[in-house]
């Protein structure tokens, strides 16, 4: 019975001694979660590399309409020469039979010789082309004469020169030749040239200057 109440004693001994400490408590495993990153949209994204090769934008960007028909570009046309220019080529290259010297006609005149240049300054001064033809026909034929005129010339005197020696100018015709007479006195070689481009082309007109007396 002893032992029986020693073991009962021992028992609320133990629960007594158990009930007067508190349990310790027991530790929680606290879980704390790394923020999930926020999703970026595929578009946004753009890798190095793809930063490298896209061109700079600029401020003001021309987009081509591949439909728009192609704009012809101007094409620049070189100028054309003008009167004043051709005027300068359409010179009056002869040799003035009044002034020219015997090394001039030499030089100029294809197998002229030294007794034509004598009989050349013999008969001036020359006042007409006619008389020109005469003198030198004594000499040579028709077509030798013909020929020299490709290289001399008898000064035109616009209120006296006959329709031949007017005739010499470029473009000028007996018709030409004979309305001009019909105009004069003219006075002054200005106002003759003036008449003279109301039937010829303004670089003719021009370079008939080059035949006149006092030129």
């Amino acid at each position: 019975m002893l032992k029986r109440i020693f073991v009962i004693a021992m028992v609320i001994f133990a629960l007594a001694a158990c009930g007067g400490q508190s349990a310790a408590p027991t530790p929680t495993l606290t879980v704390i979660s790394e923020p999930t990153a926020t999703p970026v949209p595929a578009e946004a994204v753009v890798t190095e590399e793809a930063a490298v090769e896209a061109p700079a934008a600029t401020e003001e960007m021309v987009i081509e309409d591949p439909t728009s028909e192609p704009v012809p570009t101007e094409e620049v046309m070189a100028d054309e020469p003008t009167a004043e220019v051709v005027a300068e080529v359409m010179v009056n290259t002869k040799l003035n039979l009044n002034q020219a010297t015997g090394d001039d006609y030499l030089a100029a005149i294809p197998n002229f010789s030294n007794r034509m240049v004598r009989e050349f300054l013999e008969y001036r001064p020359y006042i007409s082309i006619q008389q020109f033809r005469r003198e030198i026909g004594k000499y040579v034929d028709e077509a030798q004469v013909a020929e020299y005129e490709q290289y001399v010339y008898v000064p035109i005197d616009v209120d006296e020169s006959d329709a031949a020696t007017l005739q010499q100018i470029p473009g000028v015709d007996e018709t030409i030749a004979n309305e001009l007479m019909a105009a004069r006195p003219f006075g002054s070689n200005e106002a003759f040239l003036a008449k003279l481009a109301d039937y010829l082309p303004a670089p003719e007109a021009a370079a008939a200057e080059g035949y006149l007396v006092g030129q």
